[in-house]
């Protein structure tokens, strides 16, 4: 009885911590503000909200087949992205490299409420530019940043949807990485992928890697089951992994789908 009660009393310890810091288990923020390289323009917006966001754009040389907003996942900032940006651009691509608040030197604090309101600002900012053409304009999520563009997608429509490691809602992937816990009782971010996009129609590729085991590939595969998305896994490849960044596999995936999109006669 003695250790059943030590058990439990540890437990009980557990489930407080995770339910009072769950925003800094879920959220990694790098709050560092990167050195912007020189042929890269700054692009500055402001949310609903009233936070002063800063982001990267990355340009062709030549008119862009289509400009990509790249929602990030829950680490690092936007320095990152950098060679997944480039890698777009030589493909002809113009992307912008977007940060939450709290990442990349902006201000706040990240929150799921937050980051959708920051990827909804990017979205309104970019597509009444006049020089972004909105009908090619393209969200690309990666893992936490899926549920944000597909939450956005929602009501702001764009040319084409891109999901990189997404999950059908957060709680899913919590109760993988934590059997022992309640998560669904627990969790009061949900970033419901899935549910966000029943109110879209529009074109959509999931990417997942085969040997994903934060985000496990089964989550990926049964989002694009759910929504009937075309999909591609790259065999053998974990969450973190380059291939998932700059791998040609998954970059030529992203390539072709927002091409069929942009110029579907072609």
């Amino acid at each position: 009885m003695r250790w059943v009660l030590i058990i439990g009393c540890v437990w009980l310890a557990l489930v407080v911590l995770a339910a009072t810091f769950q925003r800094q288990m879920i959220y990694l923020p790098d709050g560092s503000d990167p050195v912007r390289p020189a042929d890269v323009d700054e692009l500055r917006f402001t949310t609903a909200d009233d936070l002063d966001l800063t982001a990267w754009w990355f340009s062709p040389d030549t008119e862009p087949a289509s400009t990509i907003l790249v929602a990030p996942g829950n680490a690092g900032n936007r320095a990152n992205r950098e060679p997944m940006a480039r890698e777009l651009v030589d493909r002809g691509h113009a992307v912008v490299l977007l940060d939450y608040r709290g990442y990349g030197g902006n201000p706040g604090r990240p929150s799921e409420d937050g980051i959708v309101a920051d990827t909804r600002a990017a979205a309104e900012h970019l597509a009444g530019r006049d020089d972004v053409d909105a009908d090619r304009l393209v969200y690309l999520g990666e893992s936490i940043g899926t549920a944000a563009v597909a939450a956005v997608a929602a009501d702001l429509p764009p040319a084409a949807l891109v999901l990189r490691s997404p999950f059908p809602e957060l709680a899913d992937v919590g109760s993988s990485a934590y059997p022992f816990l309640p998560v669904r009782t627990l969790l009061r971010e949900r970033h419901p992928t899935t549910e966000h996009l029943r109110a879209y129609d529009g074109p959509t590729l999931v990417v997942a890697g085969g040997s994903d085991r934060i985000v496990r590939t089964a989550l990926s595969r049964q989002v694009a089951e759910d929504a009937d998305t075309d999909y591609v896994e790259v065999e053998g490849v974990g969450h973190n992994d380059p291939e998932l960044f700059t791998g040609a596999r998954f970059l030529d995936a992203v390539d072709a789908h927002v091409r069929d999109a942009v110029d579907p006669a072609d």
